[in-house]
């Protein structure tokens, strides 16, 4: 049940994302799905230590958690999109 739980707030959380970022237009659910949990890493591996509060690498369900999934998932689309445009000449 946890990865069920995971996939689907991971959908969320990279789809939010996605629109918050404008990048929605160019992407699917799956990848919606795959920022979303890989942002939530990087929130909780990268940002915690920086920002305290969330704790999301732990299984913790909170609404700290839930910010810095969402802001992990906006960095990684902001690196995404910067090479993305760096690769189009």
């Amino acid at each position: 049940m946890g990865i069920i739980l995971m996939l689907v707030i991971g959908g969320i959380i990279g789809w939010v994302a996605a629109i918050a970022t404008r990048a929605d237009t160019r992407q699917d659910m799956a990848l919606n799905t795959i920022i979303g949990i890989v942002g939530a890493l990087v929130g909780g591996f990268l940002l915690t230590p920086l920002l305290g509060g969330g704790r999301v690498t732990s299984g913790a369900f909170d609404v700290g958690s839930l910010l810095l999934a969402f802001l992990g998932a906006v960095i990684l689309l902001a690196l995404v999109n910067l090479f993305r445009h760096a690769m189009v000449p």
